[in-house]
């Protein structure tokens, strides 16, 4: 049976590479997006061209993470249609750049509500039929910021992202007795090949963010960005992430990794991730509960 998959923020950057990979993959796959019949027009006829071309079935479809009614909307047209969803990719985030006082709270506001809160909506459209199913798949795309390096300049970008992967986490152990899955995906820092930083935001407090330039050493910004672009190898090749999300979608149930890190700028997280992870899998067998650690590890007939 043909899996069905949506991938939120799917017009360009990773949530693009994802979702074409995964139609790639034989599985049918909804890019979602805001604004298809506007500035995404053209991305909506890009893909339909792919998915003639390559003769897969790549679809999009119009969701706003920060719109419930925009989301459920969404869900409901994917589950009249094929009558239920197998994977969902949480992909959809915004980049910010600047000195972290320099941004208001309102800004953080409106980044944790696309990079976590929008996530939130999203399940609570989708899990609902993934329980009754007692199957699916959920794959978050998050940072290896969220356990490696931390560099200035991203503290908004990377604390939104922190607190998506801690939702990760916790979705995984709630969700694990319904026999739904978690795989969360970590890139690095990818400074070509995607859109992040081409389209990252900025402080909406100019005058104190002009504070900083003038307070900080000379180019401290620019020398910044070139360090970071520095640790990203020439080879570096950020279509990779979309080829390992799709292998983990096709793998069988209860083989899936929990956590994947890809990250050519080697920033540490693919050294303390796997510690992190163990750590708090020896809590649940700590408290008793073994079988949240990993679904592929639950004795048979646990959740029967």
């Amino acid at each position: 049976m043909t899996q069905i998959a949506l991938v939120t923020g799917a017009s360009s950057g990773f949530g693009r590479m994802i979702a074409s990979d995964l139609a790639a993959a034989g599985i049918t796959s909804y890019a979602s997006m805001r604004h298809t019949k506007g500035r995404n027009a053209q991305a909506v006829s890009e893909i339909a061209a792919e998915a003639k071309e390559k003769g897969t079935d790549f679809r999009t479809i119009e969701l706003d993470v920060q719109d419930q009614g925009s989301i459920d909307t969404a869900i409901e047209k994917i589950i009249a249609e094929h009558g239920r969803l197998d994977i969902l990719v949480h992909n959809a985030g915004h980049m910010v750049w600047g000195p972290l006082e320099a941004f208001t709270p309102e800004q953080l506001a409106e980044l944790y509500d696309v990079n976590v809160l929008g996530s939130q909506r999203v399940n609570r459209a989708v899990l609902p039929h993934m329980r009754k199913a007692r199957s699916g798949l959920l794959i978050w795309v998050s940072s290896s910021s969220t356990m490696g390096g931390i560099p200035p300049m991203l503290g908004p970008y990377f604390a939104a992202k922190a607190g998506m992967d801690q939702i990760a986490v916790s979705y995984a152990r709630e969700l694990a007795p319904f026999g739904i899955e978690t795989s969360i995906m970590v890139p690095g820092a990818y400074t070509k090949g995607t859109n992040h930083f081409a389209h990252a935001g900025s402080p909406a407090d100019t005058l104190r963010a002009s504070e900083y330039t003038a307070g900080w050493p000379k180019d401290f910004s620019d020398r910044m960005l070139k360090a970071l672009a520095a640790t990203d190898p020439e080879d570096s090749d950020p279509t990779e992430i979309g080829r390992a999300v799709a292998r983990i979608a096709t793998m069988k149930p209860g083989t899936r990794p929990f956590r994947t890190v890809i990250d050519p700028a080697d920033d540490g997280s693919a050294i303390s991730s796997p510690v992190v992870d163990r750590i708090r899998n020896e809590f649940l067998h700590r408290i008793g509960f073994p079988e949240l650690a990993h679904i592929g590890e639950q004795p048979a007939g646990m959740w029967k």
